[in-house]
């Protein structure tokens, strides 16, 4: 279906007036297309990577080597077999922009993609995506294949009580997985 920006248009979830390039640790969670299980499976309250789920791994800590500005660690990520959570550690400086290749975007002109601040929260997870999507449809041979839902969650990480509670609740997330809202 060609793009429509009538049909087509979405109000950001993102907060108004904040600059989301700003130094500040967020909290994200990426969800795959129609919530697949594409990265594993949940065996006695740990998460087995597939291969799949092992690109996703890799692709998340490669972020952090191409953009010094970004800091992230083992303890708060954890891939699940339908999505992703971490905290992005962002310290406002995008020294080296690292260009990566795009998700395929079909039907909609250039003109008409959101514009994505360099540096920025959304640029770093939209090259997370993108990386993730080309090396699973490289080792799929499904180029050009959707792996990832559109947009993410985001959370701003205020306080240490904020980021206590969410490091908590990305170890134990495979712990929880049928209690989680994206099982099934």
């Amino acid at each position: 279906m060609p793009y429509n920006p009538d049909v087509h248009h979405r109000r950001s979830i993102r907060l108004k007036e904040y600059d989301y390039t700003q130094a500040g640790a967020y909290f994200v969670t990426i969800v795959t297309y129609q919530r697949e299980p594409l990265f594993g499976e949940i065996v006695n309250g740990a998460m087995n990577l597939n291969p799949l789920g092992e690109i996703a791994r890799c692709e998340w800590f490669k972020t952090a080597e191409l953009r010094p500005y970004v800091d992230l660690y083992e303890d708060e990520f954890v891939v699940m077999p339908n999505h992703a959570h971490g905290i992005i550690w962002n310290n406002g400086h995008p020294i080296v922009r690292a260009e990566r290749r795009s998700a395929p975007t079909d039907g909609i002109a250039e003109n008409e993609k959101p514009h994505v601040d360099a540096g920025s929260l959304g640029a770093i997870v939209r090259a997370y995506k993108s990386a993730v999507t080309y090396a699973i449809n490289a080792a799929r041979q499904t180029r050009g294949m959707v792996v990832w839902q559109r947009n993410y969650y985001e959370h701003i990480i205020r306080n240490d009580a904020d980021l206590n509670r969410i490091q908590n609740y990305i170890i134990n997330n495979p712990l929880k997985w049928a209690d989680d809202d994206l099982y099934g």
